[in-house]
């Protein structure tokens, strides 16, 4: 099977079925700062796993606009470095680690993450949010990880998964890593948080419509495969963020 355009990785991590719609993902998405992981899980589970070790390397994969390692650097304290294949979303991390004052620690850049994580050795810790199946299933992604990771260094997988489904927790034996810990997202917040997520979504959408009418059918899809997708999330998937580390 050949492997997939940049475009069409990006289609699939952000649940997009017609390319046409790419264009106007930074319009759909203006609102949202935080895409998919939840920073704030995320350095609790660092301060909790980091070893307290000061000034950490860390390597944020598809980074978005760079709310995670944002607020890595500005509560911890450690090196952050994102990368994401949407030039507008790394524009806007740069942007937000400067107001946050935290450029000095953080380094975002626009590329392939199947290209990159090739050159990326030696990080203590690396975070791969909410990306899907970008470097491959849940075995050939622990695999690949692993050669950017230092050898006491944490994996932290920001994923959705049905509970018989071939995941991480089930693979990770074989990828030579064990699960140490896990935040399961759910229950009142989480709903209410979807609604709001998906109503912000669903405006912005009426507005391109309003602008595009010619565009109606491709923006009126995105709307009706993200309410498929949440309602998903509200009944049939665990969506959780995991922390794993090697065996040995």
């Amino acid at each position: 099977m050949p492997m997939r355009t940049l475009e069409e990785t990006i289609a699939a991590a952000m649940d997009v079925s017609d390319m046409e719609l790419l264009p106007f993902l930074p319009y759909i998405l203006q609102d949202f700062w935080e895409i998919g992981a939840d920073p704030g899980t995320i350095v609790a589970l660092i301060r909790k796993h980091g070893n307290n070790r000061e000034r950490l390397r860390v390597l944020d994969l598809g980074c978005g606009k760079g709310a995670v390692s944002v607020r890595i650097a500005a509560e911890l304290g450690h090196a952050c470095y994102g990368i994401d294949a949407i030039p507008q979303f790394v524009e806007d991390a740069i942007q937000k680690a400067e107001q946050c004052g935290v450029g000095h620690l953080c380094r975002f850049e626009v590329g392939d993450i199947r290209e990159r994580i090739r050159e990326c050795g030696g990080h203590d810790i690396i975070i791969l949010g909410a990306v899907g199946d970008l470097l491959g299933n849940s075995l050939e992604t622990l695999t690949a990880l692993q050669e950017c990771l230092a050898t006491e260094g944490m994996i932290v997988i920001d994923d959705g998964y049905t509970d018989d489904s071939d995941n991480y927790r089930s693979q990770a034996s074989r990828a030579g890593m064990v699960l140490v810990d896990e935040v399961v997202f759910g229950g009142e917040s989480a709903m209410k948080k979807y609604d709001e997520e998906y109503f912000t979504l669903e405006r912005r959408c009426l507005e391109l419509i309003g602008r595009y009418p010619e565009k109606q059918n491709l923006f009126a899809g995105y709307i009706r495969k993200q309410q498929l997708e949440y309602d998903k999330m509200r009944s049939e998937i665990v969506c959780s963020t995991m922390v794993f580390k090697r065996t040995t």
